[in-house]
């Protein structure tokens, strides 16, 4: 049974989504235009500090704004992490299709791309975070599906871990290449300093992407998925058998 308002609320933070994907990709059309006028690619370009600065702050805000959308939606921890999720993966999948639509861009799904600069510079093929994002709206629609069978979900310890465990794995593919690069390009200790670190930027090509780690990570992320859904289906059962 759907619980109250669960139509209503996809509807709209499905919309809400989509269209900050369009804000997102608009974003990222006119920096391309201004620093990237014959077409994105490595090298990275300098930016002035104080775009760079807003640039960060505006990846934050983002996160930010997907929260507060998760939190209001959802009526307990798991169906706000859930719509948290969902809104995420809906914001970034739309985010390439919009700029694929606006910019021709990516040529393909095994295009590089610039993901996050949060701690550090992160990288991966565009197939990557687009995978992340299909995975997520998985996790989001198993939560939400029992949560409308009225069970709420609360993962056990090896499902929580598997999952935690896997985003980890995977965010370690993302920052691999970028971390690898600068550890064999610059000193330790130098890194810190701002001439150093903007050289740094502006002077990495990605090389590789780790599959292994991201493929791993996956792998952990569906195994915990798996786990709780038969963790949920014992406790559907159970409470069935608790009404006869």
């Amino acid at each position: 049974m759907t619980y109250p308002g669960f139509r209503q609320t996809l509807l709209w933070l499905t919309f809400f989504s989509i269209a900050m994907a369009f804000l997102e990709s608009a974003v990222v059309v006119y920096l391309r235009e201004l620093y990237y006028p014959q077409g994105f690619g490595f090298p990275l370009v300098t930016m002035p500090g104080r775009i760079a600065v807003t640039e960060i702050l505006r990846e934050m805000a983002t996160i930010i704004m997907l929260l507060a959308a998760g939190y209001l939606s959802g009526r307990n921890v798991g169906q706000r992490f859930a719509w948290f999720i969902f809104g995420f993966a809906v914001w970034d999948i739309f985010y390439y299709v919009f700029l694929k639509l606006l910019v021709n861009w990516p040529e393909s799904l095994l295009t590089w791309d610039i993901l996050f600069l949060i701690p550090v510079v992160w990288t991966s093929p565009v197939i990557a975070p687009i995978g992340v994002s299909l995975t997520m709206i998985l996790l989001a629609a198993t939560i939400l599906h029992f949560e409308n069978a009225g069970i709420t979900v609360a993962g056990g310890r090896v499902v929580k871990l598997c999952i935690i465990a896997g985003a980890f794995l995977v965010f370690l593919s993302f920052i691999r290449d970028y971390s690898a690069y600068l550890i064999t390009h610059h000193p330790p200790g130098t890194i810190l300093q701002p001439e150093a670190s903007s050289r740094a930027f502006t002077q990495y090509i990605p090389d590789t992407f780790s599959w292994w780690l991201f493929l791993a990570g996956e792998v952990v992320i569906l195994t915990g998925i798996v786990l709780l859904c038969i963790e949920n289906l014992k406790k559907r059962t159970h409470d069935i058998h608790n009404q006869i």
